[in-house]
């Protein structure tokens, strides 16, 4: 203890340039902090200052010492910050903006209410691109490689889309064998509100094969109503697995054109940098990370180095923090 005292009586001398200065910041005195300085280059057997009677300044060891003992006391300070941190309950109003796939994220955000009573879930869900400081979120999930410096991102998992139909709109209409198929179809359609966009097919193509224009059955601007027309068999619909799991599972809908569907996609749950996140935030990501796809493995992703933009919700692609 004696020689952290002593590295930080030295960096306010360092920064104030005076002793009389350092000892009224510290509640000392001036000789006191004169004799701390001088058991401290006893201590290294090298000249930290040089000293006049109008003036202190730094010698080439003191500046090389005062970058190296500034570095030491951030990281004592911000162990202390994460201890204590540690000891407090996660409690407060936590504001979350979310994309529109509340199949993926409702039934976890539910158990992590029951997980954290003390906590105040304030949820966001939208189509719409949200700037996660500005607009005032706590955190924020959506697809895509995080592209916003001034947040710092966790990987949830990853998700495949996936043609999918119910077996009596099959039997009607047949099973398509090739995409170019998909134009004898009933198609149903994303529109992103962003955007105005309609969702692109990801399919990989014959080679030469031209860009299919397909046909345009049903436009909607969320997941549950296409999941419901699949079911009640309107026509073939592109969804990510994650929101047709259990309808794949007992024969409700089927998969079409397995081969030739090629988007994968990435969800990251991202929140304003900070050395120090608070209770809530760190018990929410740690709860979405273990929860909202426990097979995956978590990994940490460190923010991209690029401008800041702002953040787009599922269906916008590509997506950024």
């Amino acid at each position: 203890m004696d020689s952290l005292n002593g590295f930080t009586v030295f960096v306010q001398v360092a920064e104030t340039r005076s002793f009389v200065a350092a000892g009224r910041l510290l509640g000392v005195s001036a000789s006191a902090i004169g004799k701390s300085v001088a058991r401290l280059e006893e201590k290294l057997g090298v000249r930290l200052f040089h000293r006049s009677t109008r003036s202190i300044t730094l010698t080439a060891e003191g500046t090389l010492f005062l970058e190296r003992s500034r570095r030491i006391l951030a990281e004592i300070e911000a162990a202390e910050q994460e201890l204590s941190q540690v000891s407090n309950a996660p409690r407060g109003r936590l504001r979350v903006s979310l994309p529109l796939v509340s199949a993926l994220v409702l039934p976890v955000l539910g158990e992590f209410m029951r997980t954290h009573p003390d906590i105040e879930l304030d949820l966001d869900f939208t189509d719409q691109m949200v700037d996660v400081i500005q607009d005032g979120f706590d955190a924020v999930v959506r697809t895509g490689e995080p592209a916003d410096s001034r947040l710092t991102a966790r990987r949830l998992g990853t998700f495949r889309s996936l043609l999918v139909a119910s077996p009596d709109y099959l039997a009607r209409h047949g099973r398509p064998q090739v995409p170019a198929d998909l134009l004898q179809h009933r198609c149903l359609h994303y529109r992103s509100s962003y955007s105005g966009k309609l969702e692109h097919w990801a399919l990989r193509l014959v080679p030469g094969e031209p860009s299919l224009q397909l046909p345009t059955s049903m436009i909607c601007n969320n997941i549950e109503t296409r999941v419901c027309f699949a079911l009640q068999g309107l026509g073939i619909a592109y969804l990510p697995d994650f929101s047709i799991r259990e309808t794949l599972a007992d024969g409700r809908l089927e998969s079409v054109l397995t081969d030739y569907v090629e988007r994968t996609g990435v969800f990251h749950v991202l929140w304003p940098a900070s050395r120090h996140p608070s209770p809530k935030v760190r018990a929410l990501v740690d709860f979405l990370c273990e929860h909202v796809f426990p097979e995956k493995p978590v990994s940490l992703l460190p923010s991209a180095a690029t401008p800041p933009q702002r953040s787009h919700p599922f269906h916008a692609h590509p997506a950024s923090g």
